[in-house]
């Protein structure tokens, strides 16, 4: 990788690590979050009722139910490649992730990359999650940086979209 940006900001799981998280349980636990609330998600995926979830007041409770998934996940998760990448860095670094902060949290720990990593921002550090550029505009902020001297790394179209909407350049995992 390039020393071309000032700092680099990683997405997390599929990225640095693989989260091990079976998301059709997660999905089932959320939809009984709904169930005993006497609601039907309405054959809607986990992205999508996690966002719908404030409209019905279930949204700490479904956030729990994902969370507790990703932190057992984050303590069971397989490095990947980028991860020893990050932790040859000789730049800030960051991570954004869709997954809860302190299952970001968990996995850097897990794989040694915690004193690797400046900002971490996870979907609930702030009040949005991307595709919306405000947690990566957010990592890249804590990193004292403007968003076109940093790279954004990423697995996702999601990540993708991410870095164009918040004016960072952006690097698909190999």
């Amino acid at each position: 990788m390039t020393s071309e940006h000032a700092g680099v900001v990683y997405d997390l799981d599929g990225t640095l690590v693989e989260l091990v998280v079976d998301w059709d349980a997660v999905a089932s636990d959320v939809e009984a979050v709904y169930a005993d609330a006497g609601i039907s998600p309405d054959d809607s995926d986990l992205w999508t009722m996690l966002g719908q979830a404030r409209e019905h007041g279930l949204y700490e409770d479904v956030e729990a139910a994902i969370a507790a998934h990703e932190r057992e996940g984050a303590r069971e998760s397989n490095r990947l490649p980028y991860a020893t990448t990050l932790a040859r860095e000789d730049r800030p670094a960051a991570v954004c992730s869709l997954n809860c902060e302190a299952s970001c949290r968990v996995a850097l720990r897990t794989h040694d990359l915690a004193d690797h990593v400046g900002p971490v921002v996870g979907r609930d550090t702030v009040s949005t999650w991307k595709p919306d550029p405000e947690p990566l505009l957010h990592a890249v902020d804590r990193l004292g940086l403007s968003p076109e001297d940093v790279l954004f790394v990423g697995d996702s179209e999601r990540d993708a979209v991410t870095a164009e909407r918040a004016g960072t350049e952006f690097r698909w995992v190999e």
